[in-house]
């Protein structure tokens, strides 16, 4: 997993919310366990329409989406997760989130970053026009000079992220305890 420490680009407006699983990769495309190839499919109900933000070149490739209540809720599709990353999505700014969606992206490399709901209006109307800032190791989100919200987040969990430790490598960390144990258990 990549290390997150600090992300900055556009980020998706989205002014909804209960953005759910469905919405953002649609059951049809759930016949894979390939982790590439989903970010194509990632909004695509909102896609489909001429005004939405996935058609304006301004955001492509923007790695962050503002969005209100509830994000990801819906089933515990992982493939949800796994159509962000494949977006080039590392963070997502709401009120509240499904917490299985918030494990699931966690688990991938997005950080989830929970805001009062008048910073994310306000980030929702800023993301319109500039650049934002997700900054893990200051527990921060800016926009230039003009806003800067602070935020709290499961210390294991930004310790992780900051890391860029999934669960699979933070077992390994353990690599010489392991092998102790299983030398004296005679494994």
């Amino acid at each position: 997993m990549i290390p997150f420490t600090r992300v900055e680009g556009r980020a998706y407006p989205l002014p909804f919310s209960n953005i759910d699983t469905d919405l953002i990769i649609p059951a049809v495309h759930l016949k894979t366990i390939r982790r590439s190839g989903l970010g194509q499919h990632a909004f695509e109900a909102l896609r489909s329409t001429d005004d939405s933000v996935f058609a304006d070149p301004a955001f492509r490739g923007a790695p962050i989406i503002v969005a209100l209540d509830n994000f990801g809720c819906g089933s515990s599709r992982e493939h949800a997760a796994w159509a962000l990353v494949d977006l080039g999505v590392r963070a997502v700014v709401a009120p509240s989130f499904s917490d299985i969606f918030a494990s699931n992206a966690f688990k991938n490399g997005i950080a989830t970053v929970e805001l009062d709901h008048a910073a994310v209006e306000s980030l929702l109307e800023s993301a319109k026009t500039d650049s934002i800032v997700v900054d893990l190791e200051s527990m921060t989100v800016t926009v230039g000079e003009r806003d800067h919200f602070t935020f709290t987040m499961d210390p294991f969990r930004r310790d992780c992220l900051l890391a860029g430790l999934d669960e699979i490598a933070l077992t390994l960390s353990h690599d010489d305890a392991i092998t102790a144990y299983e030398q004296r258990m005679g494994i």
